[in-house]
């Protein structure tokens, strides 16, 4: 499969602030990956689904005294390991864990080692949302628990959750590129006990899970909380990522409409990782 890079040179006063929202209005069409630069940000996209006039049209472009200039080009897939080994560095989630892939050496030693191959999958660590959820997931018990990880991307979180003694983990993603990568990924950290799926909470039926980690976006996470609350058991923790901290309230009533309580959030640069506890 072939990609678009997206390149995003943003002038502003506060560039952080715009690219913030410009990642979240490009999550809600289809981009996957994004790498923040000084100006601005690339942001990747299955070139099938590439529409400049889409991008022109978001609603970012629309705030007083800022400009965005687009540009972009193909991305072949053959070519991905070499923009991510150019991009890619080895991140430490609170001292605990690190995430890195082959290439890097002379890493510091912490409890949890993930070792990623990227590629074009979202969930490196590097992102707010999955920092957040590494985060959150390294102060819960996940020792003998059935894991859900929806929208698994680099399969990075359902890994943790395995380093972290869960009994199984059943990993989902939409994209056909994060599946194979996920699996790729598992088979690296030798978690036999992940089992990973393409598709969407539709797959979701008669299984029970202790423990449900979605990092997608808000859009998705509004439909499907009424499907995790079907099998999440009683009792059971849903931790959620993907969206802005003025989503949140939204998210917090979706969830009590469902027998789901908020517990406490985490934030970072606007975005937020909440738990939820079910009844």
């Amino acid at each position: 499969m072939d990609y678009i890079e997206l390149r995003c040179k943003i002038t502003a006063e506060n560039i952080q602030e715009i690219t913030d929202i410009l990642v979240a209005e490009l999550n809600e069409i289809a981009y996957e990956s994004y790498d923040e630069t000084e100006d601005g940000l690339n942001a990747y996209i299955l070139e099938k689904f590439f529409d400049l006039e889409k991008v022109k049209q978001l609603q970012v472009n629309n705030i007083p005294n800022i400009k965005i200039n687009f540009s972009h080009e193909v991305i072949k897939a053959q070519n991905w390991n070499e923009v991510w080994e150019k991009n890619f560095e080895p991140i430490v989630i609170e001292d605990q864990c690190l995430i890195r892939t082959h290439f890097h050496k002379n890493t510091p030693k912490t409890k949890y080692e993930i070792i990623i191959e990227p590629k074009m999958s979202f969930g490196t660590g590097h992102h707010e949302t999955t920092y957040l959820m590494l985060k959150t997931m390294l102060e819960l018990d996940f020792k003998d628990k059935n894991i859900l990880d929806m929208g698994c991307g680099t399969g990075v979180l359902a890994i943790l959750a395995t380093f972290k003694g869960a009994k199984t983990v059943t990993a989902i993603d939409i994209d056909e590129w994060a599946y194979k990568n996920t699996l790729e990924n598992i088979e690296k950290n030798n978690c036999s006990n992940i089992k990973v799926f393409q598709g969407d909470a539709n797959l979701l039926r008669n299984q029970q899970f202790d423990i449900i980690i979605a990092n997608i976006n808000r859009n998705i996470l509004m439909d499907d909380i009424k499907n995790y609350s079907k099998v999440l058991k009683s009792g059971g923790t849903l931790l959620l990522s993907g969206l802005y901290d003025k989503d949140l309230l939204m998210i917090r009533e979706e969830a009590s409409s469902n027998d789901i309580d908020y517990i406490n959030h985490y934030e970072k640069h606007n975005w937020v990782a909440a738990k939820f506890y079910k009844k």
